[in-house]
């Protein structure tokens, strides 16, 4: 079984402070054996926090709710761009589906930014707004969900993850982003299936298609490495492999109350805050995050 970042810190702990007793060199076939094991301990704690100081990858997709949702989905996108330039990170659109009302089916940027990821990791989930609905003329309470995933950037190069050709499924369409008429007469936007956990991304912003089809195969490594995270992490609490969150009610980990009173509500630690103008458009998320860090 696999064991957690605090388990392998405290092992590398107890072993360090073995290598100081006097008698630590009696036993040299011991003494070696041990030094290799702290050697691979941490060489495991670097790569379970290496991601942590990089860049992240963002999405934001639509639940049940329609026009709602989707509108939830657009204001926690404001949301969290305004938590970015707080930081002084940068962002890159990788892909937005939007509709007519300006909101957003699904959408995914780039975070560049010194611990993006460690950052921002632990906002990935469901997220629940309650509200009148400005969609709706009898301005009934409407519930709506987004689900937020939060991902490491993996370079080109890195081979951390290793996805087999045949296990992608690769499709080819018009692009609708950036670049004029242009782009959208070649079929440069991707989208790539990982066929045995039908985990699916999609990019578009890119001028050409293998541009597109590298950053796609980027995304899907990096949600391939945290679910193998996600994994680890339930099989040591005893429970099953992750399967695919169900973007609704009983899945979420914060809510956002509107009506009829106002609070943001983190179920996971419990943060309330009720001044709710200055999270979700002036991205003051401090509150929830330093408390998800100690989770």
């Amino acid at each position: 079984m696999q064991m957690d970042t605090e388990e392998i810190k405290r092992e590398i702990e107890a072993l360090e402070t073995e290598m100081v007793s006097a008698d630590f060199w009696t036993d040299k076939v011991k003494a070696q054996t041990t030094i290799r094991k702290l050697g691979e301990l941490k060489d495991e704690l670097l790569g379970s926090e290496k991601y942590d100081k990089g860049n992240a990858i963002l999405s934001i997709l639509s639940g049940a709710g329609g026009d709602d949702a989707e509108d939830f989905s657009s204001m926690l996108l404001t949301m969290y761009l305004k938590y970015i330039q707080n930081n002084g990170w940068q962002t890159t659109l990788i892909h937005e589906n939007k509709n007519d009302v300006g909101g957003y089916r699904n959408v995914s940027i780039e975070v560049v930014g010194k611990g993006a990821y460690g950052t921002l990791k632990n906002e990935s989930g469901v997220h629940r707004l309650v509200r009148i609905s400005p969609f709706n003329a009898k301005s009934l309470r409407h519930t709506s969900f987004s689900l937020v995933e939060v991902v490491p950037k993996f370079e080109k190069n890195n081979d951390a993850i290793i996805i087999p050709p045949e296990d992608m499924k690769i499709e080819f369409s018009k692009s609708g982003g950036p670049g004029g008429q242009n782009v959208n007469k070649r079929e440069t936007a991707v989208r790539i299936v990982h066929i045995p956990t039908n985990i699916a991304v999609h990019v578009t912003t890119e001028r050409s298609q293998e541009q597109n089809r590298e950053r796609a195969i980027e995304m899907l490594k990096g949600k391939l490495f945290k679910k193998r995270e996600d994994d680890q992490m339930r099989e040591k609490n005893g429970l099953s492999s992750t399967k695919t969150t169900e973007i609704e009610w009983g899945n979420q980990i914060r809510s956002y109350v509107i009506h009829p009173y106002k609070q943001i509500k983190d179920h996971r630690t419990g943060v309330e805050v009720h001044d709710i103008d200055k999270v979700l458009e002036d991205g003051k998320l401090d509150a929830f995050i330093e408390a998800e860090k100690k989770l």
